[in-house]
């Protein structure tokens, strides 16, 4: 795919509903997808599932859902700075709604499934938080829906906090192959924000196989960058200004699992991902 096609900016995919809207048609693929709704105080957002699983988790702000005759509350967050938060999982072929008070903003992050999973609610406390990387590559992940914290049956999401000047999803890598053991192939979103005024960062996915995706993009709060195949990473956070993404990621494997190879020519000197 071109960089056109892969970087998406702030309102390039926006309608009526959602100020992003990424489904797998709108990415050429088959299972990821990722929704951004915005709420005004009072404001509402009913939505039908479908044949994808979805987790709505608060961005900034808090809301009710109701699903599945159930009724999550959730508390939310001043910002996707400001630490983990609960969040909510809305299975296939169900009908849902998002409410609230106060207003704020909300992602829907999805994966076409096949097995209908029951509703549930993702307490804050629960969520893995781990430091990944050392020194200028350090960065602070949020596994609240990582293949080993919550099950789904496709749908694997994570939230990353790089400090502003480090590095992140570093040595690049890539889910772009099915190799049992070794890789798992997964389509991916990246969805970003930037701490602060006018804050940006750069996004680097480079070509694993001839022909494949190959983008360099800056990137400021509200773009997303498409990762169907290739090695990616860098992610570049500006000086003084933390970058924030949700990653997104589902792929047509049986088994729900995060397998990734490393860049060989990037991997020594880095500290690995862990």
């Amino acid at each position: 795919m071109t960089q056109n096609e892969l970087y998406v900016p702030k309102g390039g995919s926006a309608n009526a509903q959602y100020t992003l809207d990424i489904d797998p048609k709108r990415a050429g693929w088959t299972h990821s997808s990722l929704r951004i709704v915005e709420l005004a105080p009072g404001g509402t957002h009913t939505f039908t599932s479908g044949d994808s699983e979805w987790i709505v988790l608060p961005l900034e702000g808090a809301c009710t859902v109701h699903t599945d005759n159930e009724e999550f509350q959730l508390l939310g967050r001043e910002s996707v700075f400001a630490g983990v938060s609960d969040f909510a999982y809305v299975p296939r072929d169900a009908q849902a709604s998002i409410a609230s008070g106060a207003g704020g903003r909300f992602a829907l992050a999805g994966a076409k499934c096949e097995r209908r999973l029951p509703a549930r609610y993702g307490p804050a406390p629960e969520v893995p938080v781990e430091e990944r990387g050392s020194g200028s590559q350090l960065r602070h992940v949020r596994n609240f829906a990582s293949a080993d914290a919550f099950d789904c049956d496709k749908l694997i999401a994570v939230e990353v906090v790089t400090p502003g000047g480090n590095w992140s999803s570093y040595p690049p890598h890539k889910h772009d192959e099915h190799r049992p053991g070794v890789e798992a192939e997964l389509e991916e979103i990246y969805y970003f924000e930037i701490d602060g005024p006018n804050g940006f960062g750069y996004q680097r996915v480079s070509p694993s196989r001839e022909g494949g995706s190959d983008v360099l993009a800056e990137v400021r709060s509200g773009d997303a960058v498409l990762v169907p195949d290739g090695w990616h990473g860098p992610s570049i956070a500006q000086p003084g200004h933390d970058m924030y993404y949700l990653n997104v990621m589902a792929g047509p494997g049986e088994t729900r699992e995060w397998r990734i190879c490393f860049h060989p020519a990037h991997v020594e000197g880095t500290g690995g991902y862990r």
